[in-house]
């Protein structure tokens, strides 16, 4: 389903590529928010979140799922839930769980995070995660988790990597969590189900408000075991939520009516790249595209600039990471949209 298909969109209303999390939730998202029947999560009572929780886990093909406030909390409880005060877990060193979330895990658990380091791609390899493993000894930390992530910057971790981590990280006694925060993206574009890429994974995160398009939430899903724990440690973070029911009923018609419909964003990413490409006076990387993510990198003089000159054109980009800016398609960017981009781009660079 297209974008204009799902709300009407102003030719010159503000289009910001930030982030995908910047999605308005459509019409008719916020009546089935308005529909939604309610009572009280934190005593098990609300029937949309538990159709919610019920249909996240069979996405998943897990036993349970608990619904969260945020991607962050998610992963906090996934991490938390396996490992005790004094442990640690491996993760790959730019990984939103070490390197955006303020290492939660660490001030909030008394987790020790040990960061692998990654290839181009934002993979590992399994030879560092048993290699990375402490032996059993008092001056180190007992290693009980491996934290993957996919997509990692919007590039689609490759499968059967994927499952010789999980594979690796199970023959030696640990759990695995991934951050699948864009995980319907990946699926997506490798036309694949999401409980084949995560049969092999212990628990995982999936966020509900990014390119889903729902207002609020993401949902941890894996052992019951480790659910219930999870439900126990969102309490005492004060994560426990009431009529909860109305932010859920974003996620299940987030779930049943804009997976699909994330392939135009793909296509639509892939599309801006080719088209800033050929101004020939920004670098941006076309081959390095698998989803809704791109990174521009414009000479270092013109970026702030270029950035001015956007916003007064009604087109928002973020702030520079090591001297590129990433560019997210989502929801509410058209194909139109991407026209009107490259020209203001183009605009730009001509008037120079």
């Amino acid at each position: 389903m297209s974008v204009t298909a799902l709300r009407e969109v102003a030719a010159n209303r503000l289009l910001d590529l930030r982030s995908d999390t910047v999605t308005q939730p459509t019409p008719a998202m916020r009546e089935a928010m308005a529909r939604a029947d309610v009572g009280d999560d934190v005593f098990g009572e609300d029937p949309s979140v538990i159709a919610l929780e019920a249909k996240v886990a069979g996405i998943m093909g897990k036993e349970a799922a608990l619904y969260v406030s945020s991607g962050t909390q998610s992963n906090l409880l996934g991490v938390l839930a396996h490992c005790q005060r004094g442990e640690e877990y491996l993760i790959g060193d730019c990984y939103h769980v070490f390197q955006y979330e303020a290492m939660g895990t660490s001030v909030l658990g008394g987790v020790a995070a040990y960061p692998l380091r990654t290839d181009a791609r934002g993979g590992l390899d399994p030879h560092q995660v048993v290699e990375a493993i402490k032996p059993d000894d008092p001056h180190k930390p007992i290693t009980k988790l491996l934290s993957l992530e996919n997509t990692v910057s919007g590039r689609v971790q490759d499968q059967a990597r994927i499952d010789a981590l999980a594979d690796a990280a199970h023959d030696h006694g640990l759990m695995v969590h991934i951050d699948g925060a864009r995980l319907m993206n990946a699926a997506v574009k490798q036309g694949l189900k999401p409980r084949e890429m995560v049969a092999r994974i212990d628990t995982v995160s999936l966020c509900l408000s990014k390119g889903l398009g729902a207002p609020v939430g993401s949902v941890l899903s894996g052992p019951a075991e480790y659910i219930r724990r999870a439900r126990r440690l969102r309490k005492m973070l004060g994560g426990g939520m009431r009529q909860a029911g109305v932010l859920a009923a974003a996620g299940l018609h987030a779930l049943e009516h804009h997976v699909d419909r994330m392939a135009e964003d793909h296509a639509n990413a892939r599309a801006l790249a080719e088209g800033l490409a050929a101004i020939g006076r920004i670098g941006v990387d076309v081959d390095d595209i698998d989803t809704n993510m791109l990174f521009i990198e414009p000479a270092a003089e013109d970026v702030e600039p270029l950035r001015a000159h956007l916003k007064e054109a009604g087109i928002m980009l973020g702030s520079p990471r090591s001297a590129k800016i990433r560019v997210v398609t989502h929801l509410d960017i058209t194909a139109d949209d991407v026209d009107r981009i490259v020209e203001a781009v183009k605009g730009y660079y001509d008037g120079r």
